[in-house]
């Protein structure tokens, strides 16, 4: 079982490969629109970590999860 400060910046590594995915080329920009919500999202859970708010990053990391 992994705890939240181990989780959190795996979810959020993994939507950055998300972003590079939906950001590709080849889309001819449909993905745009999610990857900014994406990038959105990853903000506000920099944000949390930073902050040390346990509630905000729970929330954070429970919006990336969301992200497929």
């Amino acid at each position: 079982m992994e705890v939240l400060g181990e989780s959190l910046p795996k979810e959020m590594a993994r939507v950055r490969e998300l972003i590079i995915q939906y950001n590709d080329p080849m889309l001819n920009g449909c993905g745009r629109m999610a990857a900014a919500m994406m990038e959105n999202s990853l903000r506000e859970a920099d944000k949390a970590a930073m902050s040390g708010d346990l509630v905000a990053m729970i929330n954070a990391y429970n919006d990336l999860k969301d992200y497929s």
